[in-house]
């Protein structure tokens, strides 16, 4: 059987969020907003929402239990800082924690996360099988164009 780990994480979030864009409904602010402090503009990509959907679930499956700040934190960059006479070192800025909560909020109501007491969120048993039957289509795909995984499939 074919988990998550058996494919490569790019592939899977890719086809995750093609999956998700028919389940879960995007805000209207998502268009506008900036995805943390370290950005200048908002997202070029149309379904960018849907991406961080289906990122976020694969990390909360993967590293679960876990919470938003950490999952804000992971999507954070670099900010460079500037003072009055010198530029100062940059530093690393946490993502947007609202676009987080949002997405984790919406895979919940899918059913493919649960909340934790204390602890953040964890993927449930339909979360794990979703994941999972999307990775066994994504590596029947790629043992086409890449013979070498064909050993996982």
């Amino acid at each position: 059987m074919v988990t998550l780990y058996d494919v490569p994480a790019e592939d899977l979030i890719e086809a995750v969020a093609e999956e998700l864009e028919g389940r879960i409904d995007e805000p209207e602010w998502v268009q506008f907003a900036k995805t943390g402090s370290s950005k200048e503009l908002p997202p070029q990509n149309d379904d960018f929402y849907y991406v961080r959907a289906a990122s976020a679930l694969r990390k909360v499956a993967t590293k679960g239990p876990i919470g938003i700040e950490r999952l804000a934190t992971s999507y954070g960059g670099k900010k460079r800082g500037t003072t009055r006479y010198r530029v100062a070192k940059s530093r690393h800025e946490t993502g947007s924690k609202k676009v987080v909560r949002v997405a984790l909020q919406a895979l919940e109501e899918e059913g493919l996360v649960e909340t934790a007491k204390g602890e953040g969120r964890r993927i449930t048993a339909d979360g794990q099988q979703f994941l999972d039957e999307i990775a066994g289509d994504v590596l029947d795909d790629l043992v086409d164009d890449k013979p070498e995984l064909e050993r996982y499939a």
